[in-house]
């Protein structure tokens, strides 16, 4: 039934509004594209940013005449049953193609639902291979986890960035253990010394202080931390609190931490991480702009994702002159898959020439980032934000 209603609904969007709630020309071209997201919770840094920036890239593209795109953000509370209800809620109207899920467990929840019905996804951020594993209708604009931990590894390394190294993970997490398995058999290979390896069962978690002494005692002078920013912040924290003072450095799960209400930016003075989008960088200067203007803050890797997320199926539609309109979700699925597999190539905020194996996984190459204090704001307080490392 969803399939049936999908398609007579998007036969019909023509005559409804855009996303800026203005009915298109008559003779306009309308694509659908739906995003899902944790909008609130624990994880809604992520599902905001995602929702931004891919707002920003609509408004854009619909100034510009010709093909005109609907989006419809909708929440998952970083929850696979709620992402799955979201993604059948977005088929229900009329939803084309979907830029999403945010966050990878609640991703391969609804890959699997649009691999069956042949709905093509573009994901931002869910960097999870569970995600893309067996479905040739999804891809990741994001850097899988096993890329994130191998570079992580091999970036320590070159750099000497620590002699000892302990890793607190979630155990509980797709992501989080994607990436720490193969960080622990890229260390191996390059003789890094892992010297404790601690987890933790949740998101949920507050207390760390058993994994920060195994830490500690251990002599580890540096932590790497392969999690969200919710219990990365809490870690810091809590080291800071030991008189525990070891270098950080962590994935793209971290990036955003310094926008988190009630961080104390601080404690990240000197946290690394690894991220394909530096809000500095001068082709980023009318992106950052845009987004600090309707939202306060510094747009993190999570939205720069999403906007190229928007501008690559734009780029691969119109390139390609697909009548978009007049397909079924099914049909520009097959159209989709066709391009993004064949040699469709994409410049955005987040990499140059990337292109997409036909797995999914992009191919692009991450930057490495200190965080640092870079000013002052008008009151004398110290602003803090990325630098690139050498």
């Amino acid at each position: 039934m969803k399939k049936i209603l999908a398609l007579v609904l998007a036969t019909v969007m023509l005559f409804g509004l855009t996303a800026c709630g203005e009915k298109p020309a008559d003779d306009a071209a309308v694509l659908k594209l739906g995003t899902i997201g944790p909008l609130t919770g624990d994880a809604a840094l992520y599902g905001n940013a995602v929702k931004n920036g891919a707002q920003i890239a609509v408004d854009e593209i619909n100034a510009l005449g010709g093909l005109q795109i609907e989006i419809n953000h909708q929440d998952d509370e970083h929850d696979a049953e709620k992402s799955v209800n979201a993604y059948n809620n977005l088929l229900d109207e009329g939803t084309q193609i979907i830029v999403g899920s945010v966050t990878s467990a609640p991703c391969a929840a609804v890959a699997a639902e649009a691999y069956e019905d042949r709905v093509f996804m573009l994901t931002p951020s869910a960097s999870s291979t569970d995600v893309i594993k067996g479905r040739d209708n999804v891809y990741q604009m994001c850097f899988t986890d096993p890329n994130q931990g191998a570079a992580s590894a091999t970036y320590i390394a070159e750099k000497k960035l620590g002699t000892k190294i302990a890793v607190i993970y979630n155990n509980g997490d797709a992501y989080s253990t994607g990436i720490y398995q193969t960080f622990k058999d890229k260390a191996a290979e390059l003789k890094l010394s892992i010297v404790a390896t601690e987890t933790f069962p949740s998101d949920k978690t507050t207390d760390f202080k058993t994994q920060l002494s195994a830490a500690k005692a251990a002599g580890a002078d540096l932590l790497f931390l392969p999690i969200y920013y919710t219990p990365a912040s809490l870690i810091m924290g809590q080291a800071k609190d030991m008189g525990y003072a070891p270098k950080i450095f962590g994935v793209d799960g971290m990036d955003g931490i310094l926008t988190m209400e009630g961080f104390e930016q601080s404690m990240a003075e000197g946290v690394m991480l690894l991220t394909p989008f530096s809000a500095d960088a001068e082709d980023a200067k009318d992106f950052v702009t845009k987004y600090k203007e309707a939202h306060g803050d510094v747009p993190n890797q999570f939205a720069a994702d999403a906007y190229d997320c928007v501008y690559a199926i734009y780029k691969a539609i119109t390139e390609n002159e697909i009548d978009a309109t007049n397909m079924s979700a099914e049909e520009l699925c097959e159209k989709m898959i066709e391009i993004f597999s064949g040699d469709f190539t994409f410049d955005g905020l987040t990499g140059t020439g990337m292109t997409w194996e036909a797995t999914g996984e992009v191919t692009k190459d991450p930057k490495g980032m200190v965080i640092s204090e870079t000013g002052k704001d008008d009151e004398g307080n110290a602003v803090y934000g990325y630098i690139g490392m050498d």
